[in-house]
């Protein structure tokens, strides 16, 4: 996450280049999406480990801070590493790839001692504790806090443990979980009165689906793992008050709104997986198939939006990947593999089109210029790929 602008700045850089794709050939690329076959595992982990190795070597600082940069190459004004958001992704490229193989089993924990740099003990405008947008002393001076940063982080912990037992993972998810709870909207004179705001810069004060789901899954976890109560009941507030606010007729989801209670209506993908991770949580949960057959209604409206309609490639790879691991999580419960498919489709286009065979990374525009959170996406894609249908119920 950069201090500022926003994300939705740093997403801007790279749709145009994806949309080009898209309208070139984005037909044909939603028709080789919906008919050819996925690679089978052992491929699958073979060009996960290569898509890693390249993010390895041309985007770790190799200054022993474990940290990566932001892009490669670099560009003038360039930070020394990257924000927090771009890390956590390697971080869970990392992690997804050690659920397959053991070799990285000791680079995950690795990758958690340098997301430490982020930590904030001190705690932000909450007071509680928890991830800042870049590196902290002596690596950098900090940033704002995002809740959405955190949640993701929150849920590779979750994944950590479920998939290890490791209790101090564990332990930081439920912190995490606490900051999260403190960034619920308590004024009731505002539009659409809760919800959890982005982030706690004052430069926003909106509210998203983004900051509000992967809470809810976050809650959801814990309360699966804990059986605590209040996991829940804070799981459905997120859920409940997303669903009010920010969910369109057709059963997709809105980006966020703000304290006018102005709706922006952009329809990202990252957006449309995590409710269908909720949702198939939910029923776990409860056993009430009602949250199952809304989790397979959204997953079918995005797979038509997205994939029939050609659309997958206007999308951010690093939304796509949130995107396909949940639709995997609705799979681990059906049995079905359509989403499993597309998913390997839809890496095998990226690996053919997108990717640099000379250097192994994935350029998304014009530049020729990789950002770290892009090839920590790819890596993330082959990798779950390469997994057992046993280990997709630890998805987030």
């Amino acid at each position: 996450m950069r201090l500022n602008p926003s994300r939705r700045a740093l997403v801007g850089g790279g749709i145009a280049a994806m949309a080009t794709l898209t309208a070139t050939n984005g037909t044909s690329a939603a028709a080789d999406l919906v008919g050819s076959q996925h690679p089978d595992r052992s491929r699958a982990l073979s060009r996960g480990i290569a898509a890693y190795a390249a993010l390895e070597r041309h985007l770790a600082s190799k200054d022993g801070s474990g940290l990566v940069h932001e892009q490669y190459p670099a560009t003038s004004g360039d930070n020394a590493y990257s924000y927090e958001w771009p890390f956590s992704q390697v971080h869970i490229a990392t992690l997804d790839l050690a659920a397959v193989d053991a070799r990285y089993a000791a680079e995950v924990a690795q990758r958690a001692k340098a997301q430490e740099h982020y930590w904030n003990a001190g705690g932000g405008t909450t007071e509680l504790p928890g991830y800042d947008s870049y590196p902290r002393a002596p690596y950098g001076s900090g940033g704002d806090m995002f809740y959405d940063d955190n949640e993701w982080v929150g849920l590779a912990k979750v994944q950590l443990h479920l998939q290890t037992g490791d209790s101090a993972a564990l332990a930081r998810a439920k912190e995490i979980f606490d900051l999260v709870r403190s960034g619920w909207d308590t004024d009731s004179t505002h539009a659409a009165p809760g919800g959890v705001f982005w982030t706690q810069a004052n430069w926003s004060q909106d509210r998203n689906t983004v900051s509000n789901m992967p809470g809810a899954q976050l809650a959801l976890r814990l309360h699966q793992i804990t059986g605590e109560g209040g996991y829940l009941d804070w799981a459905r507030r997120f859920y409940d008050w997303t669903n009010t606010y920010l969910q369109s007729p057709g059963a997709l989801y809105w980006d966020h709104l703000d304290l006018k209670g102005t709706v922006e209506k952009t329809i990202w993908s990252y957006n449309q997986g995590v409710p269908v991770g909720v949702n198939v949580l939910l029923y776990k949960a409860t056993h009430d198939r009602t949250y199952l057959r809304r989790a397979e209604r959204i997953a079918q409206a995005a797979y038509a939006y997205y994939v029939t309609q050609g659309r997958l490639f206007t999308q951010p790879v690093y939304f796509n990947s949130i995107f396909f691991k949940n639709l995997l999580l609705l799979e681990s419960v059906t049995g079905d593999g359509k989403y499993h498919q597309a998913m390997a489709d839809y890496a095998d286009e990226l690996w053919s089109t997108m990717r640099d065979p000379g250097t192994g990374l994935v350029h998304f525009d014009s530049s020729g210029g990789t950002e770290a959170i892009q090839q920590a996406a790819f890596a993330q894609l082959y990798a779950v790929l390469a997994w057992p249908r046993e280990l997709w119920p630890t998805l987030y």
